[in-house]
């Protein structure tokens, strides 16, 4: 797979992929930005932002925007993260002019026209309000809010009922003004187009942007270490346990070595030490699992357990008990060989379509880890020695001192705080 560095005449960059095998084009496109630019009373903006950018554009109302999308087979949607804010486009290679014109118009002149603010506001609102009663949504809020206080990372992405009600259109457009801007956007193109077509084709789309976005500074944070254990009440014959840390940036080292860890904990499925100890040993819960999340100003570790309301106290001294185990001991060589394996060999799966490609290539943008990462990637898995991983689990596992939310009606599983 080659990929090229195009840039528009105008001075945009994007990486592309040129494929000639079918007649499809998938463009992912980020403004870094994302959630954290949400400002504290307006909680939710960049979500709301996104759900409006395909509500008509230019002389097109909603209902003539989707009309024209569906009349071209062009898939267009947008989403925010914490950190950025992602476009995504996919259409037939014959339709990439009148594609790519009608993506200029949600860029460039979106309407935000009161009725459809109004339409997608409930929307969201009625989203919010199915989210109060699904355990897992309710235990990862409150989990984020003990980690990350009061830095935007603790702040709900979608935002809150009484935020969502209080945005009007000036601060749909104003987070526009701010945040799309071409200093601030990576952009990635896979399939059947060429670098000439595609450079004139990011012109047409993207130039009409605002050269600087205007960015509030997000601090970088480091969430304190635990023990703390909140429980919240639910009426639900299973709880929901979320724990978990602080962990290491994407830059750090030992990100990688880290990165292995975790699948040898909770990443592996029905291989990783929790679903082993928990599930499979002693029958406490279907499901356990982890992951590293190396957000942009501060990573964490964090897991996810369900098991029945008497058995929550147990599945969590398991946890913290493997943890613990794994801390001092490391994991042992078949299970660094299983790791390596598996995500080495796993790692092609991720390219099974255009649009799979242009998704990978796109964060690899984000954290900017260069464009030759795809090639070196697995070198710096199997770079990783037994003695590395059992000197990051030492470093990464704080088992002992685990931020938790529980939602549900737990027994034995009384709230834990730090020591004074």
């Amino acid at each position: 797979m080659e990929i090229k560095r195009v840039t528009s005449p105008g001075g945009i960059e994007a990486w592309l992929v040129e494929s000639h095998a079918n007649p499809l084009i998938a463009m992912r496109f980020a403004f870094r930005g994302g959630a954290a630019q949400d400002p504290q009373d307006k909680q939710g903006l960049a979500y709301f932002v996104s759900g409006m950018m395909d509500e008509g554009a230019g002389d097109l109302d909603s209902v003539a925007f989707q009309e024209r999308l569906q009349s071209l087979a062009t898939r267009m949607d947008f989403d925010a993260s914490r950190d950025v804010m992602l476009g995504n486009v996919q259409m037939l290679a014959a339709n990439k002019d009148e594609s790519f014109d009608l993506l200029r118009l949600a860029m460039s002149k979106p309407r935000f026209d009161a009725d459809a603010i109004e339409r997608v506001r409930a929307q969201i609102i009625a989203g919010l309000k199915f989210d109060e009663n699904d355990p897992e949504e309710v235990a990862s809020l409150a989990w984020d809010r003990l980690a990350f206080r009061d830095h935007p990372y603790g702040r709900p992405i979608k935002g809150t009922k009484s935020s969502i009600a209080a945005i009007a259109r000036d601060d749909l457009q104003g987070y526009l003004r701010r945040v799309f801007a071409r200093d601030k956007l990576v952009i990635t193109v896979v399939g059947d187009i060429d670098a000439e077509t595609l450079g004139r084709a990011l012109d047409h789309v993207f130039v009409a942007l605002p050269q600087h976005s205007v960015l509030a500074p997000i601090a970088d944070v480091k969430p304190p270490l635990g023990p703390t254990r909140e429980i919240i009440e639910m009426d639900v014959p299973q709880s929901v346990a979320q724990f978990g840390h602080r962990a290491f940036s994407r830059k750090d080292d030992d990100f990688m070595a880290a990165y292995i860890l975790n699948y040898i904990i909770g990443g592996g499925g029905f291989s990783s030490r929790l679903m082993e100890e928990v599930r499979e040993k002693r029958g406490l819960a279907y499901s356990v699992h982890s992951n590293l999340f190396p957000y942009q100003h501060g990573a964490v570790f964090v897991g996810n357990v369900a098991t029945q309301n008497e058995r929550v106290g147990q599945s969590l001294e398991v946890i913290e008990s493997e943890l613990r185990r794994l801390a001092e001991e490391g994991p042992s060589a078949e299970e660094l060989a299983g790791a390596k394996s598996y995500l080495t060999g796993a790692y092609a799966l991720r390219f099974e379509s255009s649009s799979s490609i242009a998704n990978q290539l796109l964060w690899i943008q984000i954290e900017d880890l260069g464009i030759d990462y795809i090639g070196r990637r697995n070198q710096l898995i199997e770079a990783v020695s037994l003695d590395d991983i059992k000197r990051v689990a030492r470093r990464l596992i704080e088992a002992d001192r685990l931020i938790t939310t529980i939602v549900g009606k737990p027994v034995e599983a009384r709230p834990k705080a730090a020591p004074g």
